[in-house]
């Protein structure tokens, strides 16, 4: 074992390496649930608000998991991960390490304020208890202002900082011994397919390969974690 992984591998970090590599075990498990929510429940094709209150109205639950909560809860382990991946790759490049991690927290509380689905179920409920339309009008205007905010710039910012960020850990993974080189083409091929979501008509397909490349990477990087935790 190198110098360098020996002073990751101390036993300060090994309940984040722990933690980060569960974490990353729950993400995986997470996206295959969120992919499995979107077949069974996929959200409005119209997409507006009276269509999301209908779904609410139908059921809450699936509502809630359709308005992606499910990926609030993905991005709220994504920081502990951070951390950890922060915790082991520090010493490899201190200053980009600390830029990831910066973007990292940026990119969770971006996203968390771009999917407000506690509040569009609130407003579902309102909405089909208002008994004029003068109320049913006002309710839908909030719930126009929740749907442009989902697809708006706090959702913009997160998926563009994650993708940026992604590369930028890879760079660090490639100078490193700590992570394998599959893991960091991984997430190159992670972050690179992301922005095939801005190309018409193949976007999303492209999107859905993105997927799949983040997956292995949650794996093989939870592995590694859980690997440096149990060395420590």
């Amino acid at each position: 074992m190198i110098a360098s992984e020996k002073k990751i591998n101390s036993p300060d970090w090994k309940s984040l390496h722990l933690i980060g590599g569960v974490c990353s075990l729950l993400m995986v498990a997470i996206i295959l649930g969120q992919f499995v929510v979107f077949m069974s429940a996929p959200p409005p094709l119209e997409g507006t608000a009276v269509d999301w209150f209908a779904l609410f109205q139908q059921n809450k639950f699936m509502g809630l998991l359709a308005f992606e909560l499910l990926m609030v809860v993905y991005v709220i382990l994504s920081i502990p991960l951070a951390l950890a991946l922060y915790a082991a790759l520090r010493r490899t490049d201190q200053s980009f390490a600390a830029i990831y991690l910066a973007l990292s927290l940026i990119g969770a509380m971006s996203f968390i304020a771009a999917r407000p689905a506690f509040e569009m179920l609130a407003l579902s409920e309102q909405y089909a208890a208002a008994t004029t339309n003068t109320q049913k009008l006002v309710f839908l205007a909030t719930g126009e202002t929740l749907v442009a905010v989902f697809h708006g710039t706090t959702f913009q910012v997160s998926y563009i900082l994650g993708s940026i960020n992604g590369l930028i850990l890879s760079m660090i993974m490639l100078k490193s011994n700590v992570f394998s080189k599959t893991t960091a083409y991984a997430r190159i091929a992670s972050s690179v397919l992301d922005f095939g979501i801005f190309v018409p008509t193949i976007g999303l397909y492209l999107s859905l390969f993105s997927v799949f490349a983040l997956l292995i990477w949650n794996i093989l990087v939870a592995l590694r974690l859980l690997q440096l935790g149990r060395e420590s």
